[in-house]
């Protein structure tokens, strides 16, 4: 086998969260045309029907699960579905992430709750099932998208960080507990990328010139360019990595 097998995903399914479009997507897209099965996940059905098309144009396999991820009884429905319809559940990507932008003391405690419910506990519960299938299997790859901010803090924005924050801690957790079970689980930490939400801010002239001064590459992140990174820590290419945040974020976290 060459070291370009290795990255193939042929024959296996994943289920990304939040797939239907920015990061998502991409890790979509890209597991995809490495021949896997793909189930985006997603609040609209008209964006996930997009999503699935797109990927379908490009050759690759893919459906939609329109649920709440919020909702643990639907997130525990599809991940029954897929293993009943697909007879495997190979990859879990738990990419969804709420942000809310206030300060600590601009928050009540539903506000508190509703982001942590989406950032985090979707995660632990997907992750707890999705497990279960895979241990049985012997093998699996568990991967969530985190975030710089989980290391770095700025003023009026500290329910976010403490969600991704968490999910790491989830994350080197499951490498722990799973990895005699064949499963790895790693965690994408993104930094500053232009997606749809993000578009405003990618466009602001002052952002512009932060991600100059903040950023070595001197720019914000292009969504493609997660892909790479998520292909990787999803594929035979990294079978002994596990526990591991990789970070995609141009250098910005390590400039002074």
């Amino acid at each position: 086998m060459s070291i370009f097998d290795r990255f193939s995903l042929a024959g296996r399914v994943a289920l990304i969260t939040g797939g239907g479009r920015g990061l998502g997507f991409e890790i979509a897209r890209a597991f995809a045309e490495a021949g896997a099965h793909v189930v985006v996940t997603g609040r609209t059905a008209a964006v996930l029907d997009g999503a699935v098309a797109a990927i379908a144009k490009g050759g690759g396999s893919a459906q939609a699960a329109a649920f709440d991820i919020a909702d643990v009884a639907a997130g525990r429905k599809a991940i029954a579905d897929i293993a009943e319809t697909r007879g495997r559940l190979d990859i879990l990507v738990n990419n969804v992430g709420a942000r809310d932008r206030r300060p600590l003391a601009a928050f009540g405690d539903d506000d508190i709750l509703d982001l942590i419910r989406t950032d985090l506990l979707s995660a632990i519960s997907l992750s707890r099932d999705a497990a279960e299938i895979m241990k049985a299997q012997g093998h699996g790859r568990l991967i969530s998208v985190t975030s710089i901010v989980g290391e770095m803090a700025r003023p009026g924005d500290a329910v976010y960080p403490a969600a991704k924050q968490g999910l790491t801690g989830l994350m080197r957790s499951m490498a722990v507990e799973y990895g005699a079970h064949g499963i790895t689980s790693n965690a994408v930490a993104p930094g500053m990328f232009a997606t749809e939400t993000n578009a405003a801010l990618a466009e602001d002239p002052d952002m512009l010139s932060f991600a100059r001064q903040r950023v070595p590459l001197q720019r914000w992140g292009r969504p493609e360019e997660i892909a790479g990174a998520a292909l990787f820590l999803a594929s035979d290419a990294a079978s002994f990595v596990n526990g591991h945040v990789l970070t995609v974020d141009g250098g910005m976290s390590v400039q002074m």
